[in-house]
């Protein structure tokens, strides 16, 4: 009798290098980006702001695009398993609450104004959503 080895499916998720890769671009840019911002001659700590709040919203987005593309395959390559679309039904809730708080997040400074204006409050210079 010939004994035959045995290979582990070890594809019930994101591969871990994957995941490393996209974590390190991810900070990457994050990191480049602030440098950039505070490199650009910021007049003030609004303008500073403004520059790391864009970035951040640009970054997050980028992610949240990368997750989206990885769901999908997920969900092609589930093939009907019950394991594997469980894992893509999760990745599929994480992508949708981050680009719920992506949202937001962009939305966060023109919804503070519209309540500022409610409650009679002037913010400086143009409000919270002024930036550019």
């Amino acid at each position: 009798m010939i004994a035959q080895k045995s290979y582990k499916d070890n594809s019930n998720g994101v591969n871990k290098k994957t995941l490393f890769l996209v974590a390190f671009i991810a900070i990457s840019f994050v990191l480049l980006g602030v440098g950039v911002a505070q490199a650009t001659e910021a007049n003030n700590l609004q303008d500073l702001t403004c520059n790391v709040m864009t970035m951040l919203e640009d970054v997050g987005g980028a992610v949240v695009f990368i997750g989206w593309v990885i769901t999908g395959i997920l969900y092609l390559t589930a093939s009907g398993k019950p394991e594997k679309m469980n894992v893509a039904k999760i990745a599929m809730i994480a992508c949708t609450i981050g680009t719920l708080l992506i949202i937001l997040a962009a939305a966060s400074g023109p919804i503070m104004n519209i309540i500022a204006n409610a409650l009679g409050v002037t913010a400086p210079n143009g409000g919270l959503s002024s930036c550019p």
